[in-house]
């Protein structure tokens, strides 16, 4: 990575209250950088891990997704990445209420903390041959959930069943969210 690319992150993080309106910028497009993240959330530059969390948090608050390329932007410069399955991976949660109405609270590896209240916020998307459910951050950067998370929801969650199917689902802000179906044996 460059000079200008990092002074003009750190610039950006400085200067911006709140996450840095990566949409609005359009700086021509660099190239590829050697960056991938990994389905577990790590990150790696050139094949090595980036054991610094300051240095991750920052390069996502510059993560942008355009169609289904990944990049990291900043307002001169536009460089693809690497992004196994989500870019975030949620790493606790707890549920807790507001105005007396229970939702879940979510954070990612990245200290982004998600509040669940709109249906369109829980997604269905296919990894490793299986549909695994996933959770909008901001934008259209979803996050996964580590296992031990998605096992913790899955206890916390009711089951609903109707003639075909059965239904594991959370209730959060007054909303139902399906963690999946599977099909009632007979």
């Amino acid at each position: 990575m460059n000079h200008q690319f990092f002074n003009a992150l750190t610039d950006a993080s400085k200067n911006s209250k709140g996450l840095p309106p990566v949409e609005n910028w359009t700086p021509d497009f660099c190239g590829e950088i050697d960056v991938l993240i990994k389905a577990n959330g790590d990150w790696l530059h050139n094949g090595s891990l980036i054991n610094r969390k300051k240095l991750s948090v920052l390069f996502s608050r510059v993560l942008l997704k355009q169609d289904a390329e990944y990049f990291l932007i900043t307002p001169v410069e536009k460089m693809a990445i690497t992004v196994e399955w989500q870019p975030f991976v949620i790493v606790d949660f707890e549920k807790t209420t507001d105005a007396e109405v229970e939702y879940y609270l979510f954070v990612d590896n990245c200290n982004n903390q998600i509040k669940l209240t709109k249906p369109q916020q829980l997604r269905f998307s296919e990894y490793q041959g299986q549909q695994m459910p996933i959770i909008n951050v901001r934008r259209n950067l979803f996050a996964s959930f580590n296992r031990n998370c998605y096992y913790r929801l899955i206890e916390q969650a009711t089951i609903v069943s109707s003639k075909q199917k059965q239904t594991v689902q959370i209730t959060s802000g007054g909303t139902n969210f399906s963690l999946g179906d599977f099909a009632e044996e007979s």
